[in-house]
């Protein structure tokens, strides 16, 4: 699920020049939508790209030409959805949920005042590609009746006030709102949300631990160094391999060296023929890289995130080749030994082995993870434990596939 961040940020917030505040941190936060009105949407364009929602207006056209047409239109502003204009006692009767479903919005604002609109917003998503739930009080109306029942119908954004509110409305029932629609002037509330709904998104991969068994250099070749936009923490790199199935933890260059200073946005990832792993699971061979691509940082738990490519550097650089054993379970099918069970003693995993390799430069300054922490591949020998990700399959134009592929 990709979550959203709305912002508020109608006449309600305030005059022009508030509402502009408010949209540009918005905008320097990254958020995914501004919701204005339907006059303000030449503005926001002014401003900066981001997607417009805009309350429907019941006068003249005063949006403009097409290109300031907004993303959405959303109806409930002044009508039945803010309680304005009183709820018809058959919903077929609502001029809110006729203006839907004639296709004159595709967004439904309620603000839930009691069961009565919940009722109303449930009838609203069956019309609505988003509908926006707003409650000063959400013990009233739990947040998780509303997502149980609409479930797919349409994309839930729930009206909050605080990046912690937002942390609740995305944590709900495990699944959570689609998005939430923040409600506040401070840029620091602004970015704290747009932080969390990223942690929301992070993807949380099993690491396992694998035993070198070959530590051999084996000449130069054309090496990738993968510079991004992003500053990397020291227990977070990226997955690199040679094979797919098996990819090598590779940390960042966050570390300082007699010989050269650290580079925290940099991976050297090794040879060009390798794998990188990409959001959603993906891969990529390091010689596709290019500026504006996407790439998997990972940290030494698991949990990922995306990073953008700034460049790849490709240089002919001397090279280590890396092989390690992934060890398997003997006595069941349940795949390797992971890093959890193994600091934490469940596993007797006996090596039965699958071979995974993957060439890095000869250098102090590339480390991966092991045991004992970050290690040069200068200094590793063969029985150092490293974390790898394993997955058996294969990759076909980087998906997994179900087939037989042998790489050797």
């Amino acid at each position: 699920m990709t979550r959203s961040v709305w912002l508020k940020a109608d006449d309600a917030v305030g005059d022009w020049e508030s509402r502009k505040k408010r949209i540009t941190a918005g905008l320097e936060a990254g958020v995914d939508w501004v919701l204005v009105d339907a006059e303000d949407v030449s503005r926001v364009r002014d401003l900066g790209q981001v997607s417009v929602a805009a309350f429907e207006t019941a006068g003249p056209d005063v949006i403009g030409d097409d290109e300031d047409d907004p993303e959405t239109t959303v109806v409930g502003k002044d009508g039945e959805g803010d309680g304005t204009a009183d709820l018809p006692p058959d919903h077929s009767g609502s001029a809110d949920l006729s203006t839907l479903r004639r296709g004159d919005a595709d967004t439904a604002y309620v603000r839930v005042f009691n069961e009565e609109y919940e009722s109303f917003a449930e009838s609203a998503a069956e019309a609505a590609d988003h509908t926006l739930v707003v409650s000063e009080d959400w013990t009233i109306i739990p947040l998780e009746n509303l997502i149980a029942r609409i479930g797919d119908e349409t994309e839930l954004v729930a009206g909050v006030e605080t990046a912690e509110e937002a942390r609740t409305a995305f944590e709900t029932l495990e699944t959570g709102a689609d998005g939430v629609l923040l409600d506040s002037d401070d840029a620091d509330e602004i970015r704290r949300t747009v932080e969390i709904r990223d942690e929301t998104e992070r993807e949380q991969l099993d690491l396992q631990w694998a035993t070198i068994t070959a530590v051999e250099r084996v000449g130069s070749a054309d090496r990738v160094c993968v510079d991004t936009g992003s500053l990397m923490d020291g227990d977070e790199g990226m997955l690199i391999g040679s094979m797919s199935r098996g990819l090598f933890f590779v940390h960042a260059e966050t570390a300082e060296s007699p010989y050269v200073a650290s580079r925290p946005f940099r991976v050297n990832a090794g040879a060009v023929h390798a794998y990188v792993r990409t959001p959603g699971g993906g891969t990529k061979y390091l010689a596709e890289l290019k500026s504006g691509d996407e790439v998997q940082v990972v940290d030494t738990d698991g949990r990922a995130r995306e990073a953008v490519v700034g460049r790849a550097k490709i240089e002919r650089r001397p090279m280590f080749r890396i092989e390690a054993e992934v060890a398997h379970d003997a006595e069941s099918d349940d795949g390797p030994e992971t890093v959890d069970e193994a600091e934490s003693g469940k596993s007797d995993a006996t090596p039965k082995g699958d071979r995974i390799e993957t060439l890095l430069q000869n250098a102090e300054t590339i480390k991966i993870a092991t045991r004992d922490g970050p290690r040069a591949v200068t200094d590793l020998e063969v029985g150092d434990e490293v974390r790898v990700h394993y997955e058996e399959g294969a990759r076909h134009f980087g998906e997994t596939v179900d087939e037989r592929i042998v790489e050797q």
